[in-house]
This record gives C-alpha cells, sequence and structure tokens, in this order.
C-alpha cells in the first residue's frame, strides 16, 4: 500500500479540512474532499500511518510554496526535489506520482504556506518533526546557492507558525551557510541549536543538550512516525546538536582556564 493509500486507510481524510485536507481531497477526488470535516479545537490523534501521510503531504506542500517564493521554480529546485524524492525517499511507482501530483497543486493552491505550517502544527506534536520539515524549506531555498529576500522572509517567519523557537532561523543560516562557529559571535548559533542562552548555567546547558537530543533519538523518532528513509536527516540533527553542545562545552573550559591563569 501507498504511502497516500495508508493515510486514507488510517481514515485521517475524515478527521480534518484545511490546506492538508485540501491536498488529500485534490488528489484522491472531489467526492473524498466534500466530505472533509473541520480540525476540531479538541484536536486530531493520528495513528503511524496517519503521522507519516500528513508529513509528507505538509512537506511536498511547503516545499512548493518555498520553491515558488521568488515567483519561480529553478532548475535548481527541481533538481533537489527529484534527487529527493529519488535517493532519500526512494519513492517509485505510485508513490512518486503521488508525492509530485501534491507538489504541483500546491504551487498553484490559494493557500499560503503558513496555513500548511498552522495546520501541520495542530497535527504533527513531536517537535524533531516539525524542526526537520523547516530544515528541508532552508535546503529549497538555497538549493541556487542564493537567499532570495522572499525566501529569507519565510524562512524567519515560518518557526512561529511550525512552533518553533526564534532561534532556530539563526542556526540553520549559519549551518547552510557553512559557517564555521567556534568562538566569539559565531559560538550564539550554538546557543541557538540547543534553544538556550549564553547565561545558562552548565547544569541547565546539560539539560538543554538532553532534551534536544532526546527529541532526535532514532527509536523516538521512528515510533512517532517518521518515514524510515527521513532517519538520515534526524541523524544530521543530532549531530548538530551533539556538536553545538561539545563546543559550548569546551569553550567555556577555554574561559574558565584563561580567568584562572
Amino acid at each position: 500500500m501507498s504511502w497516500l493509500g495508508a493515510g486514507i486507510g488510517a481514515g485521517i481524510g475524515m478527521m480534518f479540512g484545511g490546506p492538508i485536507g485540501a491536498a488529500l481531497g485534490a488528489w484522491v477526488g472531489s467526492s473524498f474532499g466534500s466530505g472533509l470535516k473541520r480540525l476540531s479545537e479538541a484536536g486530531v490523534t493520528l495513528n503511524r500511518d496517519g503521522v507519516q501521510t500528513v508529513f509528507i503531504v505538509a512537506l511536498f506542500s511547503m516545499l512548493a510554496k518555498m520553491a515558488k517564493a521568488d515567483g519561480q521554480v529553478s532548475k535548481a529546485e527541481i533538481q533537489l526535489i527529484e534527487d529527493f524524492i529519488n535517493n532519500n525517499l526512494r519513492l517509485k511507482g505510485e508513490d512518486r506520482q503521488q508525492a509530485i501530483k501534491i507538489f504541483q497543486n500546491a504551487k498553484n493552491d490559494d493557500f499560503s504556506i503558513y496555513d500548511y505550517a498552522n495546520q501541520y502544527r495542530q497535527l504533527i506534536r513531536n517537535q524533531a518533526m516539525r524542526e526537520m520539515v523547516y530544515r528541508l524549506l532552508f535546503a529549497v531555498a538555497f538549493a541556487d546557492g542564493e537567499l532570495h529576500p522572499a525566501e529569507e522572509e519565510i524562512l524567519r517567519k515560518i518557526p512561529a507558525s511550525l512552533g518553533l523557537h526564534e532561534s532556530i532561523f539563526s542556526a540553520m543560516f549559519n549551518e547552510f551557510t557553512h559557517r564555521s562557529p567556534g568562538s566569539g559571535n559565531n559560538l550564539q548559533a550554538h546557543y541557538d541549536i540547543l534553544e538556550c542562552s549564553p547565561d545558562v548555567s552548565d547544569k541547565e546547558l546539560k539539560l538543554a543538550y538532553r532534551r534536544k537530543a532526546a527529541e532526535f533519538h532514532p527509536d523516538k523518532m521512528a515510533s512517532k512516525g517518521l518515514p524510515e528513509e527521513f532517519m538520515r536527516h534526524a541523524e544530521d540533527q543530532m549531530k548538530s546538536v551533539t556538536v553545538a553542545y561539545d563546543t559550548i562545552v569546551a569553550a567555556r573550559k577555554r574561559e574558565a582556564a584563561v580567568s584562572q591563569a
């Protein structure tokens, strides 16, 4: 069964409307779409198949909005999406057609990227999975080697819609521009990754690291419904969390040594 078929089998289409429900309806037919119900204030509990379907539908819809943010979808952005489908997700046949259809529909629908992000935040409680969507939006924005003002505006504003800490923009920007944080102002990027400030105690720093590391633990990500093909992205994020913590600890030890000299 395809990822979309699994989600529909889980009954998610009849649970909510909004942009994600409309994206599902556009693919499987108007009769399905007309029966969609609005997301209730109490929220919707999705099983693993449902989470995977919502994740992929929301992801490809938001990737489409980001790719078109500067007015047109570039060849570099198309190639990145193609590589992502073929090499990372390894989608073939019906699965591939479904993902491309979701992407194409979202380019021209009446919803904004923020509409998708807001509903995705309501449906997906796991912060790590929301951070992964944000990381992939960054990848599309930088696909052509430059950050267009319209793309930057989205990347700065959308963390609020995704329910992410505002510091994530500077953390990702630092990573995607290939800077090498180590000391001084660049050390702030590592604090941003851990979502804490330089004035936290060593104990608070360790707690922040453990909290972020737990979010991206492979077993937890799998149990929350992250498709197996996305585990590499979770591992990359886990590495950045570990590097951030180790770099900050090393910097603090150097500062302590200097102050005692």
